[in-house]
């Protein structure tokens, strides 16, 4: 008599009910989620006036690039998307290390200032001077205005993100640290060597958070970058063109122009497209990293 070796689990009539409505639940919420992005995609390749007349389109009635071509035009976008691919990269990376670092310090049984360093990280998240007061420190204080760095220093670091790391290094033991010391390596060889190989998934969850802050990064650029500089980060620059079509069709010039020469809407779409197509390129290679726990190494006895 041959002996099953098989580790599958037979699932009852129950069970296979319950994971199959499971399946149909997920899948209906998948296509509604991706079926908004669809809906503009065929928007941005459809005729002004199509649009005008019945709405948005998921399969374009009227093929046209008119949209892309008014956004592309001059080839100032393509700047902006290299100023905000670099500010993404340094900004995420640079910031990455210091949360890293940070939360990793205030996890240490043996820093005699976690505590109080902690309690202020903890307090600045709950509190907030206000708008003015900010633009006056950036500005005079720190003489930010219309340099890069005043987009890219306030988004390196949040409390709310080193909490979170904080959290994430808790899940290390202690022991590992020790382990380290017992063989001689200093504090930033056990980090490097020993802590950051167990935070992937944090370092992978932190770090898209980052980048999509940077990477969908406007409001800091309209406090402080102005019209004396030329290249600005992608998504200020796409709302600059929303509203230079805007202001066009609104003008005396707007006029002698036919409004369906105009693709505002399309633009709109296409925006949208440009905007948000590269960054979901960054899921599915973190993706697997979004788990509600870790399970770190264990401690070798």
């Amino acid at each position: 008599m041959k002996k099953n070796n098989s580790n599958k689990v037979k699932l009852g009539a129950s069970d296979k009910i319950v994971r199959g409505f499971g399946y149909v639940v997920i899948t209906i919420y998948a296509l509604a989620c991706i079926f908004p992005f669809l809906l503009i995609l065929g928007s941005s390749f459809t005729a002004e006036e199509v649009i005008r007349t019945e709405g948005v389109q998921l399969i374009p009635k009227q093929f046209t690039l008119a949209a892309y071509e008014m956004v592309c035009k001059g080839g100032g976008i393509w700047k902006s998307y290299l100023l905000t691919i670099i500010l993404t990269v340094v900004g995420t990376a640079v910031g990455l290390t210091i949360i890293a670092m940070t939360g990793y310090a205030l996890q240490r049984k043996d820093f005699p200032f976690r505590n109080g360093i902690s309690f202020y990280i903890y307090f600045t998240s709950l509190f907030s001077a206000g708008l003015a007061p900010y633009y006056l420190l950036m500005t005079q204080t720190y003489h930010l205005k219309d340099s890069y760095f005043a987009v890219l220093l306030p988004l390196m670091m949040s409390p709310w993100l080193i909490i979170m790391m904080k959290n994430f290094v808790k899940a290390i033991p202690h022991e590992i640290t020790e382990s380290g010391k017992i063989d001689g390596a200093g504090d930033m060889k056990i980090f490097v060597s020993l802590i950051l190989p167990m935070l992937k998934p944090a370092l992978a969850t932190i770090g898209l958070f980052l980048a999509l802050g940077y990477w969908n990064e406007w409001y800091q650029s309209s406090l402080f970058l102005s019209s004396k500089v030329d290249v600005k980060p992608l998504q200020y620059t796409l709302y600059e063109v929303v509203n230079k079509m805007d202001q066009l069709k609104n003008s005396v010039a707007g006029q002698y122009v036919s409004l369906a020469d105009i693709p505002t809407e399309g633009i709109k779409m296409a925006n949208a497209i440009l905007a948000t197509g590269p960054i979901i390129f960054l899921y599915p290679f973190v993706q697997k990293y979004f788990i509600s726990g870790i399970t770190v190494g264990a401690v070798k006895g």
